[in-house]
Formats: C-alpha cells, structure tokens, sequence
C-alpha cells in the first residue's frame, strides 16, 4: 500500500499527550499520537503512531496503525499494521498488511477485486446492523 502523491503533507495532527473525547471528522492527511475516545472519519489517510490509543471505529481511504486500536477499521485502499501495534475490532479492506508482533483479535476482509470487496462489505455491515438492532 502506497500513499498518493498528493497525501504527503499532513493537514491535521493529534499529538503525544492530547486526548479528544468525541467523534472526528478530518477532510484529509491525519496523524494521530495521542488518545482519542470516539469515532474517526477521513476521505484521505490516518497515521496512528505507536503510542496512540484509539477507542472507536476509523474510516479512511488508508491507514496506517502502529498504536492501539479499539474499535473496526475500514480503509478500502489499505490497511498496514506494524510491528507492536493491537487491533482489537474488525477490518475491511482491499490491501492488508501486517508485520510481526502485531496482535489482531477480530474478523477480516480483505478482497482486492472491487466488486467481491462491496458485495462482502454489504453484507457484513447488513449482518452488524442486524446484531445492533437484537442486542
């Protein structure tokens, strides 16, 4: 999974030590080291740095994660974890990779053909919503 060109400046960050309490949505590049309790939104792609902790769901074109996450993850163009990094939640994406001493507890979707890839990611979010509305 490579970054775009046009996705090398970073427009937002969350730096070590901050802490955001809510949902975000970003209109591009994020990077993210410090906590944030909430859902995450971006058209671009996210950076979660090796110390972030995230506890919520992320929606981006690609991520990156090296930090902890609590909650699902979808990035259609890629999903990278590196090296010490915990995902605790499922993953949608088309492109996925992951290095050693990663922990990932969840289920995964990971499809490079388009059409496989919206027909699984229907059908899963069909599936949750039906969980949501019975729990």
């Amino acid at each position: 999974m490579a970054f775009t060109s046009d996705d090398i400046s970073i427009n937002t960050l969350i730096g070590p030590g901050s802490f955001v309490s809510g949902d975000i949505k970003i209109n591009g590049f994020i990077r993210i080291d410090g906590d944030i309790k909430g859902k995450i939104e971006s058209p671009g792609n996210i950076i979660i740095g090796e110390r972030a902790k995230i506890q919520g769901n992320i929606t981006a074109s690609s991520i990156v994660v090296g930090g902890i996450v609590l909650g699902d993850i979808t990035a259609p163009k890629g999903i990278k974890l590196l090296s010490n990094s915990v995902v605790i939640g499922d993953i949608m994406t088309k492109s996925l990779q992951i290095e050693e001493d990663v922990i990932f507890n969840g289920h995964c979707i990971s499809l490079s053909n388009e059409e496989e890839f919206k027909a699984s990611s229907r059908q899963y979010l069909d599936q949750q919503a039906i969980r949501s509305k019975v729990i």
